[in-house]
C-alpha cells in the first residue's frame, strides 16, 4: 500500500490524472480528453483541425455519434448484427442473458460456458465444469455492472448500453485455463471507411507485445507503444475470409474507422467484438509520422459536411 502510495506521489501525471477522473463529471468531453491526453501522454489533440490517427479517433468520439454504435458496442445486440450481415455460423452460441449474478440459471446452462458482461472491454470468466465452479469467482461483476464505461474516456457508443450478462458457448483451441483469462488468439483488422488495411495480433505474456500485418499477411512497421513478439505466426487458412467478413462489418456499421475482431478456432471463423477507438484513442505511436500517416487513411470529410448542415 505504501509502495503504492509513494509511486502515485513520484508521479505528478498521476496525481493530475486522478484528480482529473474525479472532476471529469464538471467537464465537457472535449475538454477532459484533451487534458487526459496531456497529462498521461504530453499528446496534444487537435479537435479543429484533427490530423492523426488518434486526434480523429477523439473527434469521432465527438462528432460522430449514430444510435447504432450503441448496438455494435454492446456484446449482445453485436451479435444479432453480424448474424444477419454475415450470417449465424460466424456468431457463437449464448445460452442465457441476465440482470446479475443471483439471477442466473444454473440449471438451464450446461457443464462449461463463458460468462460475459455486455458493456466492458474484459472480465471474460470461463467455467469448465459449473459443478464444481468458485462461484465468487463472479463476485468482480457486482463492481463491473454498476459501471458506466463511457465516463472514463467518453467513449460515447458505451454510454446508454443496459448492463447485463450474458453466457455462450466456450471456444476452445486447447489452451484455454479455468483461473486465466481468455487466452484465445484474436485477429483485430483495422478498417477504415469500410475498407480493412491491416490486421494485428495481441500476446500477453509478462508484458504485452502486439504485431502488426497488411492484408496479404506480410508484417509492417506500425507501433503502437508496444513491443513486438519474435513469433512463427502461421497465416490462418481462413484469412483471406477473416479479411473480407471485417470490410462487410465496418461498411454495414457506417464508421470512419472500426476495429473488427475474430478468433479463429479450429480453422472456423467467430465475430469477437466491435472496438471504435482502439486503445481509447490514447495510446501514442512509436513516432508522431506513424500517428500522422495512419490518420490520413481515415477519411472525415462527409461526416464533417454532416455537421456543418447541422
Amino acid at each position: 500500500m505504501l509502495k503504492k502510495l509513494f509511486k502515485i506521489i513520484d508521479n505528478p501525471n498521476i496525481v493530475a490524472l486522478k484528480i482529473l477522473y474525479l472532476i471529469s463529471f464538471l467537464l465537457e468531453d472535449k475538454i477532459y480528453l484533451w487534458l487526459f491526453c496531456w497529462f498521461n501522454s504530453r499528446m496534444i489533440l487537435n479537435f479543429k483541425n484533427p490530423k492523426t490517427f488518434n486526434d480523429k479517433l477523439n473527434w469521432l468520439k465527438i462528432n460522430d455519434r449514430k444510435k447504432l454504435y450503441t448496438k455494435l458496442a454492446d456484446k449482445i445486440a453485436s451479435k444479432k448484427f453480424v448474424l444477419e450481415i454475415i450470417g449465424e455460423e460466424y456468431v457463437a452460441s449464448t445460452y442465457g442473458v441476465w440482470e446479475s449474478v443471483e439471477s442466473i440459471d444454473w440449471q438451464s446452462l450446461p457443464k462449461q460456458f463463458v460468462i460475459k458482461a455486455n458493456h466492458d472491454s474484459s472480465g471474460a470468466v470461463i467455467v469448465r465444469d459449473k459443478h464444481t465452479f468458485d462461484i465468487h469467482r463472479l463476485d468482480k461483476y457486482k463492481k463491473i455492472l454498476k459501471r458506466n464505461y463511457y465516463y472514463s474516456l467518453r467513449e460515447w457508443p458505451y454510454k446508454n448500453i443496459k448492463p447485463l450478462l450474458f453466457v455462450e458457448e466456450l471456444l476452445d483451441d486447447g489452451t484455454q485455463l479455468e483461473d486465466k483469462e481468455i487466452t484465445l488468439q484474436d485477429y483485430k483488422f483495422w478498417c477504415f471507411n469500410g475498407e480493412p488495411k491491416y490486421m494485428y495480433i495481441t500476446v500477453k505474456d509478462k508484458e504485452i507485445y502486439e504485431n502488426f500485418y497488411d492484408m496479404e499477411f506480410k508484417p509492417v512497421n506500425i507501433n503502437h507503444g508496444f513491443p513486438k513478439k519474435d513469433l512463427k505466426t502461421l497465416k490462418p487458412k481462413e484469412f483471406e475470409k477473416m479479411a473480407e467478413l471485417a470490410g462487410k462489418l465496418s461498411k454495414a456499421s457506417q464508421t470512419a474507422f472500426v476495429r473488427v475482431d475474430f478468433f479463429y478456432v479450429k480453422e472456423k471463423i467467430y465475430f469477437s467484438e466491435f472496438t471504435f477507438y482502439d486503445w481509447e484513442g490514447v495510446r501514442p505511436f512509436e513516432s508522431y509520422e506513424q500517428d500522422l500517416e495512419l490518420g490520413n487513411l481515415i477519411n472525415l470529410d462527409c461526416l464533417k459536411k454532416e455537421n456543418n448542415n447541422q
